[in-house]
């Protein structure tokens, strides 16, 4: 039962060129970065991503995508990345931009085992091109299938070495769900615990759907852009520091992937 590797190298060994694969986080937080630091390093290509973007130019996916390891990306957002949308531009990336609900709901109706749902989101738009309509209720609905994946990389906040997850906060987002999409859900965790550690009433994800969990080391807490308040010429210094030392306002909410509950 104890699911603990030694290495993130060694979680993601039989990831393949070609592999679906979904990436947990939002934004900048919550992202697998010991996970996906080594699925760098391993080199594979032909990659089909499944997260809500693409990190930013240099952080989280975006060092996939500037080594040309991704070759789909199926994501909400394009944000903050600037070579994921020169590549787009390009069309060096084949990209399906999926509302972020419909994205969310997508990623459980896999994990549940749903044919596909209707929903309205994207009615009359591009994204409603090619797909089958219905009329319910007078209303016209979109239906969207479901999304399933070879392998899910997330991170939790606490695990137990039987693969029970815990998430913090913003770092909840889409997890869970990509957990329960995956043929092989790989976790990385900033505390591993022993069975019976963890509140079972807090777990978010049940160990019966992790396969692999190994612990997160230097993570590095990024932001994709800090926001600040003026600063007032009287207040003192320390007044003046955000949470992770640097001068400016309060942490930003994407500065929230670590720490007690």
């Amino acid at each position: 039962m104890d699911k603990r590797v030694e290495s993130a190298d060694v979680a993601v060994a039989d990831v393949t060129d070609g592999a679906t694969v979904m990436v947990g986080g939002f934004g900048l937080c919550g992202n697998p970065e010991n996970l996906l630091r080594a699925l760098h390093r391993k080199g594979v290509k032909d990659l089909t991503v499944v997260s809500n973007n693409c990190g930013t130019t240099d952080r989280g996916l975006g060092v996939l995508l500037q080594a040309r390891q991704i070759r789909k990306m199926i994501a909400s957002y394009v944000g903050e990345n600037k070579e994921f949308e020169r590549q787009y531009l390009a069309g060096e990336i084949e990209v399906e931009l999926v509302p972020q609900g419909t994205l969310a709901e997508r990623i459980r109706a896999g994990g549940a085992g749903i044919g596909g749902f209707y929903t309205a989101t994207g009615v009359g738009t591009q994204v409603a091109e090619g797909k089958e309509t219905r009329v319910l209720a007078g209303r016209e609905y979109l239906l969207e299938l479901p999304l399933r994946a070879d392998f899910a990389l997330v991170r939790a906040w606490r695990a137990d070495t039987w693969g029970n997850l815990v998430y913090r906060e913003t770092t909840r987002n889409f997890q869970p769900m990509m957990a329960a999409a995956a043929a092989v859900t790989i976790a990385e965790a900033e505390q591993i615990v022993e069975p019976g550690e963890l509140d079972p009433d807090r777990v978010h994800t049940p160990g019966i759907y992790v396969k692999r969990v190994v612990k997160g080391e230097r993570y590095e807490r990024w932001i994709e852009r800090r926001t600040v308040r003026p600063r007032p010429a009287s207040a003192p210094d320390a007044e003046l520091r955000s949470e992770d030392g640097a001068r400016g306002g309060a942490p930003t909410s994407f500065d929230r992937g670590g720490g007690p509950p």
